[in-house]
């Protein structure tokens, strides 16, 4: 596969009918990064309690474990759902699809059996390879292949090379009506936001030298669109990715950046507050960090205050953006110097985004090349004829073109860094028996920004536990309700007939002693 080269000039081009910003000389292939990692060689990419995989071997396996599935009879664009949580395993077979020129598809680990089965019932995948954990749950009749990697080493076979635009990924996102979506990502849509992302850092391929990489910190899924970013990344610019064993906890995390030296994290908030919170944070040497990048929400004067005193050396490089799946990720960033000059903001758009505030309603509105094709077996998009993707996002821009979020047109709540569609919580509630109506929103959380509340209304004894129980079955762990109110009475009504949320919320807030 003949090297590409990545230019900083940017044109336009018409793509399915809309005229896009894009870089004139551009990789238009994923494939060709996973050749980076001969550039690397036997330098440590991926870091997961005793296990150090290189650069090389991570080529290596991937090429092995494409040649198995080509043999197998996986073809140019068949689908492989992809199930398991972070591992080195997980991070091989995404490029062994991506080597023999399947579709990879980000499953979400924490799904319940329902929405596994929602989602098989949607893709009809190929081929599914899980890890031991999800593997169990796969119902009979799924063609499963093996999550674990052969150490035999084969050619890779000669794969159909894809067209740009042609799917790439695919990522689940909740979307607003609550049934996972998945968002289809092409070759275009993945490489242009590596591209915009290593432009702005001084980091395109040309501008590093063999010696060029850092260790960083991954505590967040890799099935996010943030995971496919990093992954991305890491093997472009020879970076060390260092991975938790398991659930986030933040002794381990600061014990992470200690071994490691760890000099760059990408997070949620949530996960850096508790590690700032964590007597460790100063028995631990925590110098080698100087970059985090904060994401789900906007940079404040109160985080960074928490910061100096945590992590001092990272104030300067503290970044944070804006973004959604379906635009590929990022659109819109802001660097160290912008968050502590305009704590809140998002940032401005990336040197290939175009944003603009639709009028008269303040919703955010994107345009860019890394957008989605859609959404897999449905019609339903964000997308407007224009090509202007409608996020949903209240917002505004200042004098100097930064864009700060206002609010969320969209019923969506955000608990540490996962999204939940409320719809979704509060479908599976009504299959309960003896539930007749139900609410359920977000509220305010020091720690994970938002905690879902439901209030039920029943015609019988069940409890608060009952119906938590019950939901376990059927919604992923971190969209059970953590707060409950079972009354008799009808829920409250606007005067359309809907339920009033904001009247259950204000109620809620004040039992608690918060604010509006």
């Amino acid at each position: 596969m003949t090297p590409a080269v990545w230019g900083k000039e940017i044109g336009t081009e018409v793509v399915r009918g809309i005229p896009f910003r894009t870089y004139t000389e551009r990789p238009r292939d994923i494939r060709a990064l996973l050749a980076f990692a001969g550039r690397w060689g036997d330098r440590p990419h991926i870091v997961q309690g005793e296990r150090v995989v290189s650069f090389i071997e991570v080529r290596r396996a991937a090429e092995a474990k494409a040649a198995q599935l080509a043999g197998d009879g996986l073809r140019l664009g068949d689908r492989v759902l992809l199930l398991g949580f972070n591992s080195p395993e997980w991070i091989i077979n995404f490029w062994a699809c991506v080597t023999a020129g399947a579709v990879p598809v980000l499953g979400n680990a924490w799904w319940s059996r329902a929405e596994l089965a929602d989602a098989l019932n949607l893709l009809t995948p190929a081929l599914v390879l899980a890890d031991t954990r999800a593997a169990r749950a796969l119902p009979e009749g799924v063609p499963a292949g093996t999550w674990g990697i052969s150490e035999v080493a084969a050619a890779p076979a000669a794969a159909a090379a894809p067209e740009e635009d042609d799917p790439a990924a695919f990522v689940f996102t909740s979307g607003t009506s609550g049934k996972p979506k998945a968002v289809v990502l092409s070759h275009r849509s993945l490489l242009a936001g590596l591209h915009m992302l290593l432009h702005i850092t001084r980091r395109l391929p040309q501008q590093v030298d063999d010696t060029t990489g850092d260790a960083g910190l991954h505590t967040g899924p890799m099935f996010h669109i943030g995971g496919i970013q990093t992954l991305m990344r890491a093997i472009t610019v020879g970076d060390t990715l260092v991975m938790p064993s398991g659930k986030f906890d933040p002794a381990e995390a600061l014990r992470l950046i200690e071994q490691w030296r760890i000099v760059r994290w990408s997070a949620v908030p949530t996960m850096v507050s508790r590690v700032l919170e964590h007597p460790d944070v100063h028995r631990r040497d925590v110098t080698s960090i100087k970059s985090i990048t904060v994401g789900g929400a906007p940079v404040t004067s109160e985080f960074l205050t928490q910061l100096r005193a945590g992590l001092p050396g990272v104030e300067p490089r503290v970044a944070t953006g804006y973004g959604l799946t379906e635009n590929g990720g990022q659109g819109v960033a802001a660097s160290g110097k912008d968050t502590i000059e305009r704590p809140g903001t998002c940032g401005r758009p990336l040197p290939c985004t175009e944003l603009r505030i639709s009028d008269p309603d303040g919703e955010v509105l994107l345009r860019c090349p890394t957008q989605m094709i859609g959404y897999f077996g449905t019609d339903e998009s964000p997308i407007d004829a224009e090509g202007w993707l409608h996020t949903g996002d209240l917002g505004r821009l200042d004098e100097d073109g930064y864009l700060w979020i206002t609010g969320r047109a969209k019923d969506m709540i955000i608990r540490g860094g996962e999204n939940i569609a409320p719809a979704a919580v509060e479908e599976a509630l009504g299959r309960i028996t003896g539930v007749v109506e139900s609410a359920v929103f977000g509220v305010p959380h020091p720690d994970l920004g938002e905690e879902v509340v439901a209030v039920v209304l029943v015609d019988n004894g069940l409890t608060a536990e009952d119906l938590a129980r019950e939901l376990r079955s059927t919604v992923a762990s971190f969209a059970v309700p953590s707060r409950w109110r079972i009354q008799r009475e009808p829920l409250p009504t606007t005067h359309s007939g809907k339920i009033d949320k904001k009247q259950l919320a204000s109620v809620e807030l004040a039992a608690a002693g918060g604010a509006v």
